[in-house]
């Protein structure tokens, strides 16, 4: 181009005007065009720094920082880079070639990101935001600086210009409804948000410090990102404080990480991060999408289904893989061979630094396996692979907070927790102080009860009954503890029919009408030393209830009444006692009549104190029954 010389033209598209079609389909995703920009600054720094190291670049290069400026109708990103000669402009930014519209968008009408990702369309992205862009450039090489201007139609006019130094100004005269990309808070959110971690410093204005109670601007630059995230350090120049601060400035609200692991790998593809263990407790969702994903340092999504199995999602941290580029579509992940690299690979490290904590120190992975809990769960009931590389050191939590792996509890309680029928029963409770007294009932028979509390421990259990030969899982409030691990058949009541009959309705008649809670009496022969009166419900109606909460399609149980079983023992002295007076004062067919049974019993003191308390050991007792409750038992006193 001879010197002063200006000309216009039409950019290479097949598209009659591609500007309205990145207007329509990246307009959700807008803000990304800053990502884009200072993206591409700092690539053309990098690649100066790179001529630089070869020799083909002599002198010192200066100041490499990128910087962004606002006025009241421009945004400016400005470089130090390799610039651009006119050649290159023609041939970097004045031909877009893909094929003609109707394939464009038909498809990529679903994935705005894609648009820009496919075709290169990075620069573009400006004019999603802007109604005019300017790039003012000049080359390191011996050539004069141009100006390129295009008003978001597929015209443009190129020129030479004066620009004193090497690199590239691209200048965005921001549109009227895009005017928030003017206010200096939402670009520094943004540069944030996408910049925080690039290679090259990126600047933003001035730094400002607090006087006389206001804060004013000093003269020092003020530098959004860090360039040499520890992610991109050898773990042999990190100590732990680096790794928890690190974190800290990640998440700054958050308890420190229990521990972490530092991924580097650069075969069969490239990927460096940090990836931490939170304490999870028993918060699901809050917890996800805390992993931040990075192309060469710059910010892609925290969004990584598809990325790492769905269990880790619940970890936190950072991933930086060059091979996920930064326009990463729900389809290409799904199909992408580095990806699902990516996932096993990162798979096996975590399980791999479980196993390495647990077998160096045991008391410490103890101490850490409440918190992991959730997560480890999650994890086996969702990968089989990760199930099948922990499962020699995932831990059983008992009542007493002893904790076993599932081999060595099985170890323990087989001799004593087999049935007649050769099944090990694990017991277990998910509530120490509802359940208390019928653990230590189970305790009482030299059984040992697990603790079951967090929410994802039904259904757990319904996987390990799969996966652990001949062995059932039962609560300690599901039965009387000799039907729960029975070692004979069942013990006859020594009453007769009609016996038994009389002294079921008594206390059937005798319970309480609550609300979604149906009750059964159900007479047998416990022995004089168990409780008169408990209350349970059937191990798998209460399983499906719980499921219900937590899997789609169960709804149906969620919405059942609550059937609890009223287990009256014959063998014990009071309700013997019950069942002699109900006998001498009902007679003949009076003892089918519900409501004379019922009429009976309401004026027996001894028979409603036994339902209350059977009530009150499971929580069903409130209210004014409550306070009767307390009343009649100090009437008794």
């Amino acid at each position: 181009m001879s010197k002063a010389a200006k000309t216009t033209g039409t950019i290479g598209v097949t598209t009659d005007n591609i500007f309205p079609v990145i207007k329509k389909f990246l307009y959700s995703d807008h803000e990304i065009f800053l990502r884009e920009l200072v993206s591409n600054a700092v690539d053309a720094t990098q690649k100066l720094k790179t001529l630089s190291s070869k020799g083909e670049i002599q002198g010192e290069l200066g100041d490499l920082a990128v910087r962004i400026t606002l006025d009241k109708k421009t945004l400016t990103v400005s470089d130090r880079g390799i610039g651009m000669t006119a050649e290159e402009i023609e041939k970097y930014i004045n031909q877009i070639a893909f094929s003609g519209a109707t394939d464009f968008l038909e498809k990529y009408k679903d994935n705005a990101n894609a648009i820009i990702g496919h075709f290169g369309l990075g620069f573009y992205s400006a004019f999603m935001v802007a109604d005019k862009v300017e790039i003012i450039t000049k080359s390191y090489k011996d050539a004069p600086a141009v100006k390129w201007s295009c008003d978001g139609s597929p015209e443009f006019t190129m020129e030479e210009t004066k620009k004193e130094d090497r690199g590239t100004d691209i200048v965005l005269h921001i549109s009227d409804d895009c005017k928030e990309y003017l206010e200096k808070y939402q670009i520094e959110s943004l540069l944030g948000k996408y910049c925080k971690f690039m290679p090259v410093p990126v600047i933003f204005g001035k730094e400002t410090e607090w006087k006389d109670g206001k804060s004013v601007e000093t003269d020092k630059d003020h530098i959004i990102n860090s360039t040499d995230p520890i992610w991109t350090k050898a773990p042999s120049e990190l100590k732990d404080e680096d790794y928890t601060n690190f974190y800290k400035a990640l998440y700054p609200m958050s308890d420190e990480p229990l521990f972490w692991i530092h991924l580097n790998v650069d075969f069969p593809f490239h990927l460096t991060g940090i990836l931490y263990f939170p304490k999870i407790k028993s918060n699901l969702e809050l917890q996800k999408n805390k992993i931040q994903l990075y192309c060469n340092q710059v910010y892609v999504t925290d969004s990584v289904e598809g990325i790492v199995p769905d269990f880790l999602t619940l970890l936190h941290g950072v991933i930086d893989s060059p091979d996920i580029p930064l326009n990463v579509s729900r389809s290409y992940l799904q199909s992408d061979a580095n990806v699902k690299k990516i996932s096993g690979y990162i798979t096996k490290k975590v399980a791999d630094r479980l196993t390495s904590i647990f077998k160096t120190d045991r008391a410490s992975f103890e101490s850490k396996w409440d918190d992991l809990k959730v997560f480890m769960d999650y994890g086996m009931l969702t990968e089989e692979e990760f199930y099948s590389k922990i499962e020699s050191i995932a831990l059983f939590k008992d009542t007493d907070a002893k904790y076993y792996t599932f081999k060595e509890y099985r170890t323990l309680i087989e001799p004593e927790q087999t049935d007649k029928d050769g099944n090990v029963i694990y017991l277990y409770a998910n509530n120490l102080q509802e359940q208390y007294s019928f653990i230590e009932i189970a305790k009482a028979k030299g059984y040992n009860v697990l603790l079951m509390d967090n929410p994802l421990d039904v259904a757990l259990i319904g996987m390990l009954e799969q996966k652990i030969e001949k062995c059932r899982f039962n609560r300690v409030d599901a039965d009387s503890i000799d039907k729960l691990i029975a070692k004979e058949d069942k013990k006859e009541t020594g009453l007769s029919e009609d016996a038994s009959a009389l002294l079921s309705k008594v206390f059937q008649n005798a319970m309480p009408a609550l609300d979604k809670i149906k009750f059964t009496v159900e007479v047998n022969a416990q022995g004089a030393d168990a409780l008169p009166v408990m209350i349970t419900q059937s191990e798998y109606m209460r399983r499906m209830k719980e499921m219900s909460n937590i899997q789609a399609g169960m709804a149906f149980y969620g919405q059942m009444d609550d059937m609890l079983t009223v287990l009256v023992n014959s063998d014990h002295p009071v309700t013997k006692r019950i069942l002699e007076e109900a006998q001498a004062a009902i007679q003949g067919d009076d003892a089918k009549d519900d409501a004379k049974v019922k009429a009976w019993g309401q004026n027996v003191k001894v028979l409603n104190e036994l339902v209350d308390l059977a009530l009150l050991q499971n929580g069903l007792l409130k209210g004014q029954a409550l306070s009767n409750f307390i009343h009649r038992s100090v009437d008794l006193l």
